[in-house]
């Protein structure tokens, strides 16, 4: 189990919902607020977005490449800064999200924004699958000693050992991921949350997901994930990269409902009869033991 703010993450408690805002503001404030509010009217636990210092994160080979924006053509290190959110509008969402009664933390995709996270006291912090080969950050987020979710899409098992390593077990949380946009069935394997509930004995397992639509994500919640982190838009037509990949208010109302009745409807494995069979019991069964 893992404490994050209010919430208890791990077995017998209820699936931690984390609606991945991402940079899906397009860096407007007020539509960071419209989606926090998407999040905590379907019951989620927890929003996240993403932080990056752009001079250091963005690849060199990315940063002069030509970008077509809502704002004109910029290169691509200019549309990083464009969509970053800088500390007071941060407190402003961040202070927001606790009012709706959620946990708020970000992806830090650098060592300056694990620091400029810690300054605003985040609850934890989240590794994005790219990051899960940057040692360097990944000890600076294990230095801070907040919680930890480890992403885990495009990486080897080797390389999740490693970043595994590096933390607490305590306070880590792994998600089985797949980092295809938007993700295809063929490529879910979900099969990998026992997989890595066998090589991880203890740690809470849950999923990040990428796909169109709530199946898969539901199927991971009966195969044990823990907690489930999916994208949120307001329209999944809107420009920018994640939001063909993101559910929609309704779509995203829907999957925490389905988590919130698969999770009642495991029941805890020990076979009984229940007090709804025994009526048919008393008319159907001609036989006693």
């Amino acid at each position: 189990m893992v404490t994050i703010g209010a919430n208890t993450v791990g077995t017998s408690h209820p699936v931690y919902v984390i609606a991945e805002i991402g940079l899906n503001h397009n860096g407007d404030v007020e539509i960071a607020k419209q989606l926090i509010d998407v999040a905590a009217e379907a019951g989620a636990q927890a929003v996240k977005f993403q932080k990056r210092t752009p001079e250091i994160s963005t690849p060199d080979h990315m940063k002069s490449v030509p970008r077509e924006t809502p704002w004109g053509t910029m290169t691509y290190l200019e549309y990083r800064y464009r969509v970053e959110f800088d500390r007071d509008q941060y407190v402003e969402i961040g202070d927001y999200a606790n009012l709706r009664g959620l946990d708020w933390f970000a992806s830090p995709w650098d060592e300056p924004s694990v620091e400029f996270l810690e300054d605003l006291n985040v609850v934890a912090h989240k590794v994005a699958s790219a990051s899960v080969t940057d040692l360097g950050l990944l000890r600076a987020l294990a230095e801070t000693g907040k919680p930890i979710i480890l992403s885990t899409g495009m990486s080897t098992i080797e390389q999740i050992d490693t970043a595994v390593e590096i933390f607490d077990p305590e306070k880590l949380i792994v998600l089985h991921a797949t980092s295809t946009y938007p993700l295809p069935p063929e490529e879910a394997n979900l099969r990998m949350i026992g997989t890595l509930a066998a090589r991880y004995p203890g740690l809470p397992i849950g999923y990040s997901g990428h796909e169109r639509g709530l199946q898969i994500s539901l199927a991971a919640v009966a195969l044990g994930a823990v907690a489930v982190e999916r994208h949120i838009t307001l329209d999944r037509t809107m420009w920018g990269s994640d939001h063909a990949a993101s559910l929609e208010p309704g779509g995203f109302e829907h999957l925490v409902r389905d988590i919130r009745i698969i999770t009642e409807a495991m029941g805890d494995g020990v076979k009984q009869v229940f007090p709804g069979e025994l009526a048919p019991l008393a008319k159907l069964r001609r036989v006693g033991a």
